[in-house]
Parts: structure tokens; C-alpha cells; sequence
């Protein structure tokens, strides 16, 4: 009868102390929660690219292939006279790549292609690159005006960079974390309790958009079509309340 009290009286203690332990957990769980805060801060500065990229096609299309590398032959210095008249060095800023060609072929009168060819037609890329970036969207909005020369050229791309965009992003985050500081001891003014030591930082994705854009992106954004950018950082940081 004795033993069976004792193993009676050691079940229940094995179970308050299992229950104790349950509580102490929750309580230090608890604790911890009620002990930090967690602070978006962001930061943002407007930068001005410092390179840009033209993208342009000269396109020709002839009745036979000899006639179309001969147009394309032909009008190609064209083009170089014209980049050059922009102050553009043509060996430095001015790639031009390996031509692209295809074949289109005549309808028949139900609208059916045949396999008779119609025209040979051909495309000429040409890159051109500058420091300069005005002078890149100079160019970019006045070389079509190469067609009143009979010259079929295409605007494909144009893109302008930031080159020390590596430096802001260093710049641009410690900044988002003070803001992130100020926001919280903003938040606990009123408890009167003080901002902690740092406990966690989780950086977001950067934002590269146009200076007026309210645009943002789980992603990111990466803005390549404007000189003028707006380069936006952000910061969740949890911070210990004292």
C-alpha cells in the first residue's frame, strides 16, 4: 500500500513539473515578444545615370540578296556620318554587329504563301554607348529623322545606368536602418520605454524607378529607361524595448 502512494506521489510531481516547464516556456516566449519591436525604415536618394545605351537596326529589303547587302553596304557610312556629326567616337562608342536576315515569300491570290521568294530582308544592328548621356537621348530621339534619306532605321532600345549604384546601396541601407530607430523610438515615446540594442535586420529589395513613380515590386524594380532615377532602400528591423 506504502509503495503504491509513492508511485502515486511521484506521477504527480513528474506531471507539475512537466506543467511548470510548459509554463516557463511560455512565459519566456511571452517575454520576448513583449520585449522587442519590429520597425520598417526605408531611405531613398535621386541619382543621375552616368552611361547610356542606344539600340538601333538599319533594315533594307530587296527583290534579290545581292541587292540588299549592297543597299545595307551603302548606307551603313551613312549612319557613321551622322553618329559622328552627334560627337560620337565611331571606334569607341560604336559597335555594329553581324547582320540578320530572312525571307519572306509571296501570297498566292487565296492569301496562301508559296515558295516563291518575294523579298530578301535584311537587319543591321547597331549598338552605340556614351558617357554622355543627353547626347545618347539626343540621338535617340532625332536619328530616324535618317529616313528622309531614304534610310529604314529602327529605334529598338534605349537604356541609361547608374554605375556606382554598389556604394549608394551600402549608403542607402544604413540609412533605412536609423530611419527604422527613429520610427521606433517614435512608436514607444508615449510607453516611455527606450529603443534596445538591434536584434535582427532583414533588408527588402531595392527600388530603381523613375523620379516620379509610386510603382514598387516584391521583386524589385530595376528603372533602365530614365537618366533621372529614384533609388529606394528598405529596412525591418526588430529592435529590444528597454
Amino acid at each position: 500500500m506504502l509503495e503504491r502512494i509513492e508511485k502515486l506521489q511521484i506521477a504527480i510531481l513528474g506531471l507539475l513539473l512537466a506543467f511548470g516547464l510548459i509554463l516557463a516556456v511560455k512565459v519566456g516566449v511571452s517575454s520576448v515578444a513583449k520585449n522587442s519591436v519590429t520597425v520598417t525604415g526605408s531611405a531613398y536618394e535621386i541619382v543621375k545615370s552616368d552611361s547610356g545605351t542606344l539600340d538601333v537596326s538599319l533594315n533594307v529589303r530587296r527583290t534579290t540578296k545581292p541587292a540588299a547587302y549592297a543597299d545595307a553596304k551603302k548606307q551603313l557610312p551613312v549612319i557613321m556620318d551622322y553618329l559622328k556629326s552627334k560627337g560620337f567616337d565611331i571606334d569607341k562608342d560604336v559597335n555594329v554587329k553581324s547582320i540578320n536576315g530572312y525571307v519572306s515569300y509571296r501570297l498566292s491570290p487565296s492569301g496562301m504563301s508559296t515558295n516563291e521568294i518575294a523579298y530578301y530582308n535584311l537587319s543591321q544592328p547597331i549598338s552605340i554607348k556614351s558617357d554622355d548621356v543627353n547626347k545618347i537621348k539626343d540621338a535617340s530621339l532625332d536619328i530616324t529623322s535618317l529616313m528622309d534619306k531614304g534610310i529604314d532605321i529602327e529605334v529598338r532600345n534605349t537604356s541609361y545606368s547608374y554605375s556606382k549604384l554598389s556604394d549608394l546601396k551600402v549608403k542607402l541601407l544604413e540609412s533605412a536602418t536609423k530611419d527604422a530607430k527613429k520610427r521606433a523610438s517614435a512608436m514607444l515615446k508615449s510607453t516611455h520605454n527606450r529603443v534596445g540594442n538591434i536584434q535582427s535586420v532583414r533588408m527588402g529589395v531595392f527600388q530603381i524607378t523613375p523620379v516620379d513613380s509610386t510603382d514598387v515590386s516584391d521583386m524589385g524594380i530595376n528603372d533602365t529607361s530614365t537618366i533621372d532615377k529614384k533609388i529606394t532602400a528598405v529596412a525591418n528591423v526588430v529592435f529590444q524595448i528597454k
